[in-house]
């Protein structure tokens, strides 16, 4: 069975740092893209950055030279590293991947930009 589990969300500063955690179990990690997904307050999910297993990235446009996405397919967890922080990055953030055609979530993990 497919577990995504998010840790490292939280409430921090607008020009600060976040990095975010996605702890993968149930299925061949190394195997699969795995993304990352925020949803804020009344807006549409969005996809944030992607990994491919071969370690191809995309990042949407207005996160490009702010957050990084990286794997660790020892520990089968990948990261959002968030830099420079602004308030319209606050979000839930999800990590999910795909495995013949079923898309798997996590819960969500809370993170907001705020003085």
């Amino acid at each position: 069975q497919v577990q995504l589990v998010e840790s490292g969300g939280g409430l921090v500063q607008p020009g600060g740092s976040l990095r975010l955690s996605c702890a993968a179990s149930g299925f061949a990690f190394r195997s699969y893209t795995m993304s990352w997904y925020r949803q804020a307050p009344g807006k549409e999910r969005e996809l944030v950055a992607y990994i491919t297993s071969a370690g191809n990235i995309k990042y949407v446009d207005s996160v490009k030279g702010r957050f990084t996405i990286s794997r660790d397919n020892v520990k089968s967890t990948v990261y959002l590293q968030m830099n420079s922080l602004k308030p319209e990055d606050t979000a839930v953030y999800s990590c999910s991947t795909t495995i013949t055609g079923n898309r798997s979530w996590g819960q969500g993990t809370q993170v907001t930009v705020s003085s």
